[in-house]
């Protein structure tokens, strides 16, 4: 990955948030999460609390409560999967609105939302402060598995390699005059489909050669070795910490 490449989530900036390695933010959004999860559906505040220790990080990281919200559109197949939670689950029923609704279902729904929404939340504000390639490095600094990073590495830099040659494809037609506007054309995409699984290949098998070539055995180098220091740790474990004394009183409470 080259050092100039960031997402379209990453947010260039010098927060105290960007400047933490990115395997400390990747332990920490973790942990964070696995906390979330793990408390009582029941402590509706703490949920609360949760958001708000977002919303503070979110502060740090001069991420705007507009891209937040817009970034978390993402969600919303699970959000209509909830909806329909107080409807279909079976149990005790109650009124809200004036509709008989399932009381499990309700909390089913409640739990969907409130943990799926801050474990969102979270990974937004890592991918929004944290590069492609340092979050690689950080996975690997991590001890994930090699080949795993090499996958992840190689999946992230061809998508945007594919998604150029779709695009060169789309103007070639275009340029032709070839407009898709109904089931008819279907045949002209399905080729165009082909057409692309084979370049992509192709593609594929010259960059292998290539990094054989230059001496790739199987193991990518380590150009940049990243580095944390106790307090850059003691900072990023500031949110799962606690998130954690928040889920300990919710279980106790």
């Amino acid at each position: 990955m080259g050092a100039g490449h960031a997402h379209k989530l990453y947010r260039h900036g010098h927060s105290p948030v960007h400047d933490l390695p990115p395997h400390c933010k990747l332990a920490a959004v973790l942990c964070f999460v696995v906390v979330v999860v793990s408390t009582p559906r029941e402590a509706v505040w703490a949920f609360a609390l949760y958001a708000v220790l977002l919303g503070v990080v979110a502060g740090l990281a001069r991420i705007s409560a507009g891209f937040l919200l817009k970034r978390l559109a993402i969600e919303v197949p699970f959000v209509a999967f909830a909806l329909l939670m107080p409807f279909v689950v079976p149990g005790e029923q109650t009124e809200l609105l004036g509709v008989s609704v399932s009381v499990p279902g309700l909390w089913g729904a409640w739990n969907v939302l409130a943990k799926g929404t801050l474990g969102v939340a979270a990974s937004v504000i890592l991918a929004s402060t944290t590069e492609l390639r340092s979050l690689l490095l950080g996975l690997q600094r991590l001890r994930l598995p090699p080949m795993l990073v090499q996958i992840a590495s190689f999946m992230i830099r061809y998508g945007d390699v594919i998604t150029d040659e779709l695009r060169r494809m789309s103007i070639a037609r275009r340029s032709r005059g070839f407009e898709a506007s109904g089931i008819r054309h279907w045949g002209v995409l399905a080729k165009t489909a082909g057409a692309l699984f084979i370049r992509s290949y192709e593609r594929g098998e010259r960059v292998h050669l290539a990094m054989v070539s230059r001496g790739y055995t199987g193991t990518m180098p380590v150009i940049d070795e990243v580095t944390a220091s106790r307090t850059q740790w003691a900072y990023a474990s500031a949110l799962p910490l606690i998130a954690l004394a928040v889920c300990l009183l919710g279980w106790t409470v």
